[in-house]
């Protein structure tokens, strides 16, 4: 049996496994490259990123409650954990082909959807693990401290891209060389190695999880649990309109995850599609969101425990609708109307700004929900809260990517296609004011 201390760091090392899919794939490295490269036209690109989040979503809103329910049923969490890792490793190692200006990239689409999916479903299983992990009065420090050490991997994960394998259209690294391992600079090898580099990275710091945090014993045997697990599911969706703290809940952050996860999504599109940046550029981007995302999310989880979840929630929702306004505002050319020099950096240095605080309120936002999840939370049936957590973040996530790819495609302006985030902000924050701390 592990010890205490292990079992908690086993725990959080999923968080340093997992991340980079978030950094280096769905966010600043091959996002951008997909949309400029592969597809090679920005709004062409967003558009069809949109598309294929939308579906992913779709996919979670289903898969999570039921999966997350048969699970509660049956007991132990790892071997369905492993079947989502699986599908993690071979979802992102599958980017390595996606080649520049390919003709058809649909394939690719549907490899990093598949990735994805496993991403998110891994999520589930891992979080139910949280109120085993301490007492009620130290699980926001213990999320909190693993949301930062998750990012901190992020970081690790974006330097050693951007330093020796990322390359600008010059065919050089941050560092001005060529790719390492003689990768070919012209067919973007070094780019295109992110999705191998993900996949092993997950593949080898998940180790210490599966070996020092102890899985859930398994229920005595029930004929067709499975049914009866799906029928105790559907009972707790009927009963939530009873339970107003955790239904509202539930709803307001189905609205501002989705929205959150639509600005990490399309980040790295929007600094390569507006503003020109190359790929190491949108690479520094990221690695200055990622430290304040550490440090938010571990003095997050200091404000948490003090103040509440709620409180962070609020503040982390207010600072996210501020930095999305100010992304809309700015182009190389303008500020809210406001003529810009030719060779002005000011959307340049507002854009690392905004980096900062979008990073800093996201990892406070997510940790401070996972933990808020777990207050709010049936404890007998945790895999099935969070598999309805889970259901209310993807319920509506084909909305914020769909609403992005509409607003972009009717306008022909990407940042203009980020108008609907602020609203979906507004109704998640509003919606917190029928939420109580410890419940009903």
């Amino acid at each position: 049996m592990a010890s205490r201390s292990k079992k908690v760091w086993g725990w959080m090392m999923y968080d340093w496994a997992a991340q980079p899919y978030n950094t280096l794939l769905i966010t600043f490295i091959f996002a951008p490259y997909f949309s400029s490269v592969v597809v090679g036209d920005g709004v062409q690109g967003q558009a069809l990123w949109g598309g294929m989040l939308t579906i992913v979503g779709i996919c979670l809103a289903f898969a999570g409650p039921i999966f997350g329910a048969i699970s509660d049923s049956l007991g132990p969490k790892k071997p369905w954990l492993l079947l989502f890792s699986l599908l993690y490793v071979v979802g992102s190692f599958g980017l390595w082909w996606a080649v520049p200006n390919m003709n058809g990239v649909m394939g690719i689409l549907v490899i990093f959807a598949i990735g994805m999916f496993g991403m998110e479903m891994s999520q589930i299983f891992v979080n139910a693990m949280l109120p085993d992990m301490g007492t009620e009065d130290e699980i926001s420090r213990i999320s909190g401290n693993g949301w930062a050490l998750g990012y901190v991997g992020g970081l690790i994960a974006l330097f050693i891209m951007l330093l020796l394998f990322a390359e600008n259209e010059e065919g050089k690294t941050l560092l001005g060389n060529a790719p390492a391992l003689g990768l070919d600079a012209e067919t973007r090898q070094g780019t295109r190695s992110v999705g191998p580099i993900t996949s092993l990275w997950y593949a080898v710091f998940m180790i210490p999880f599966f070996a020092w945090v102890p899985d859930t014993k398994r229920m005595a045997e029930k004929a067709n649990s499975s049914g009866k697990a799906l029928k105790e599911l559907w009972g707790t969706i009927k009963s939530l309109p009873q339970n107003i703290s955790l239904a509202s809940y539930l709803v307001s952050s189905m609205f501002y995850r989705d929205a959150l996860m639509a600005l990490y999504g399309f980040g790295g599109i929007y600094a390569s599609g507006v503003l020109g940046w190359s790929v190491p550029q949108i690479g520094i981007f990221g690695i200055i969101g990622g430290i304040a995302a550490a440090l938010f999310s571990y003095f997050g989880g200091h404000a948490d425990r003090r103040f509440g979840s709620k409180a962070v929630i609020t503040a982390s929702i207010l600072i996210l609708i501020v930095v999305t306004v100010l992304i809309i505002g700015t182009s190389r050319s303008q500020f809210f109307g406001v003529p810009l020099a030719a060779d002005s950096n000011f959307p340049d240095m507002l854009l690392y700004v905004c980096g900062a605080f979008l990073g800093g309120a996201g990892g406070s936002l997510q940790a401070s929900s996972r933990t808020l999840m777990v207050r709010l939370a049936n404890q007998e049936r945790m895999t099935e809260a969070f598999g309805l957590y889970g259901l209310a973040g993807r319920a509506t996530a084909w909305l914020a990517p769909g609403l992005v790819g509409i607003f972009t495609y009717l306008t022909g302006s990407q940042r203009i296609g980020y108008a609907p985030l602020i609203v979906l902000f507004c109704i998640g924050l509003c919606l917190l004011y029928w939420v109580q701390e410890d419940g009903e």
